[in-house]
């Protein structure tokens, strides 16, 4: 029995050695955000984080400690061949995990969840966002680890479980290895306390790197895959009807809109623009150089200045823009096609009102389930990459912005009027391959990026150039709007303003005012709501606000993957859910601020679980 206990230890051992090792390479492929923190705050991350290595460890002794029990009364022989291939099996998942993390990080400023599985229904276009070097990279590192820790394995472990002969006293070690196995619940749930324990246990400092760092990516991943599908709101701050009433007064408006479109039934055209985030924007305060087309066209138009994306990413952004839906941390609900159908949307709108509406988009539809998304909108015709010949495949996503927008103008040509149509462009996503003569020299990831910002602002531009000698021009409201921003150093933490404020640009020959500026702070969500309203038209969305009505509130509400950030005119409140606080309070009167932020987010859930 002594032999057996000894092999469990030295496996304990084993697994807690990988996990430390994991959190090494985690901070060290990340030293650029780590490298301003002293070595007793790094300390403290694997102090902190060992909750969650403990709990990882006891969820992989789970069943090699069961299998103990039936191997009291058989020879050991059989469970040394098993705890080879075990070993070999959980390590190289667990590398996969750890090392894909690494990358995953740079774009999404969290740590790896079951979020990423979500897209493996369309791994090509999930590969899309990644370089060839990237691949190749972290499928290097992935193979090293585990070979590593797998010959660590043979070399100092497996001999331990070299176990022969039968145990004497068979009841007495029966009952010792049936409590062994119980008491495993311990480590797992983080202690004997009432509440399990949660990736938020282990967070002990405000900077989110820190706390990152401490988490256990491989128990983070498996915990969100057993917990994906919540069944009670976890953002309960308030009663419920106390969270609506603060939430209804957030959207109530007192007044009537400012109308600027001149024409009851307009054409619309949407461009979602990819990561055109406002730091790109020269009238936004943005660098002045890398959307000149943009920036000219300005001065033509209603420019919104303080304007925020609801989420971080494309499928969070669609809704808000489309439906009016606000993203929710941590999940989306472009992935539940049920929930989807149940919005209310401006193409539906559209649809009743006899226009013709369509979507646009040069890469792959399916992605991220794009496809159900739209037919749920409503869209009467979909252009995806399968409308394009392959030899126009010359991007990772699909066909270049350039192409899709030479066919957009070819079919206007004879256009069916009025239309709706949605444009979502997609070659200033990573990896920022675009088909142009670098305009900025250097080879970092921001240069690459400004250069494929540059491509699309070019190609839009001369979309717009010839689209102003049409006819349809004339009864057409055009509105450029960016998806979300993006982390364009290390040091933006993933709740930072600047990754979710964006422009928003009024065109078209419907406009009765242009050159000029809407001030009050908004968001995506506001979309739908502003555009119906100019039209006299009218819909109910619960979430949404007129941002060319004096009497509606000013304020934006955005998510990100475990928290929330609210702003108003003269106050900012963001608030992180697993440390329980906020990690950002500026302004007049940053709590009062918390406590809409709160409501919102709580009604917004609430209604995410019931649809």
């Amino acid at each position: 029995m002594k032999k057996r206990l000894k092999a469990i230890l030295v496996y304990s051992l084993f697994w807690i050695a990988f996990f430390i090792a994991a959190r090494l390479l985690f901070i060290i492929t990340k030293f650029r955000e780590a490298v301003e923190f002293s070595p007793a705050q790094l300390f403290s991350t694997f102090r902190h984080g060992m909750k969650l290595d403990l709990s990882a460890t006891a969820y992989i002794l789970v069943i090699p400690v069961l299998l103990m029990i039936p191997g009291i009364f058989l020879e050991g022989r059989w469970f040394r061949r098993f705890m080879r291939y075990y070993t070999i099996i959980i390590t190289g998942i667990s590398s996969l995990i750890v090392v894909s993390d690494t990358l995953l990080y740079k774009y999404w400023g969290f740590r790896m969840d079951h979020t990423p599985l979500l897209y493996l229904r369309t791994p090509g276009a999930a590969m899309a966002s990644v370089s060839t070097f990237q691949i190749i990279a972290v499928a290097a590192g992935i193979i090293l680890l585990a070979l590593l820790f797998i010959f660590l394995y043979y070399r100092f472990v497996e001999r331990y479980f070299e176990i022969s002969g039968k145990i004497r006293f068979r009841f007495p070690a029966l009952l010792f290895f049936v409590i062994c196995w119980g008491s495993l619940l311990i480590p797992i749930r983080g202690g004997v306390g009432i509440a399990p324990i949660n990736a938020g246990t282990v967070y002990f400092s405000k900077d989110m790197f820190l706390n990152h760092s401490a988490i256990n990516v491989v128990w983070n991943v498996g915990n969100s895959l057993a917990n994906n599908k919540p069944v009670s709101n976890p953002y309960q701050f308030y009663d419920t009807s106390v969270a609506r009433q603060l939430t209804a007064s957030l959207t109530a408006d007192s007044g009537s809109p400012m109308i600027l479109v001149n024409d009851s039934r307009p054409n619309i055209l949407i461009f979602v623009l990819e990561s055109f985030g406002s730091a790109m924007i020269g009238p936004l305060g943005g660098d002045p150089l890398t959307t000149p087309n943009f920036n000219r066209y300005v001065k033509d138009g209603i420019l919104f200045t303080r304007f925020f994306a609801s989420g971080n990413r494309t499928d969070k952004a669609v809704p808000a823009i489309l439906c009016g839906y606000p993203a929710q941390p941590a999940t989306s609900i472009m992935k539940e096609p049920k929930k989807t159908q149940s919005l209310p949307g401006l193409v539906k709108m559209m649809n009743s009102k006899g226009y013709h509406t369509s979507f646009w988009y040069g890469g792959e539809i399916n992605f991220a389930n794009f496809n159900s998304f739209v037919i749920n909108a409503g869209f009467m015709s979909v252009i995806t990459r399968d409308n394009f010949s392959p030899g126009f495949y010359n991007s990772k996503w699909g066909v270049h912005d350039h192409v899709l927008l030479e066919a957009l103008q070819d079919s206007m040509k004879n256009i069916r009027e009025p239309f709706l149509k949605v444009v979502l462009t997609l070659s200033s996503h990573e990896p920022f391959d675009v088909p142009m003569t670098p305009v900025f020299r250097g080879n970092d990831d921001l240069t690459r990026f400004r250069n494929s910002i540059y491509y699309t602002d070019r190609s839009l531009g001369q979309f717009l150039d010839q689209a102003k000698t049409t006819e349809w021009w004339k009864n057409t409201l055009v509105v450029l709007v960016a998806d979300h921003s993006r982390r364009n150093s290390p040091e933006i933490q993933e709740y930072s303003e600047e990754i979710f404020e964006i422009p928003m640009l009024w065109l078209g020959g419907v406009l009765s005012e242009t050159g000029m500026t809407v001030d009050r702070t908004g968001s995506q969500v506001d979309i739908p709501l502003t555009i119906l309203n100019q039209l006299g038209l009218s819909d109910h969305y619960p979430f949404s606000k007129d941002l060319l009505s004096s009497g509606s509130s000013s304020f934006a509400f955005y998510t990100f993957n475990e928290g929330f950030g609210f702003i108003t005119d003269s106050s900012r409140y963001i608030y992180e859910h697993k440390l329980g606080k906020p990690v950002l309070e500026a302004g007049k009167s940053p709590e009062i601020a918390g406590k809409y932020g709160k409501a919102f987010l709580q009604t917004l859930f609430d209604d995410f679980l019931e649809r």
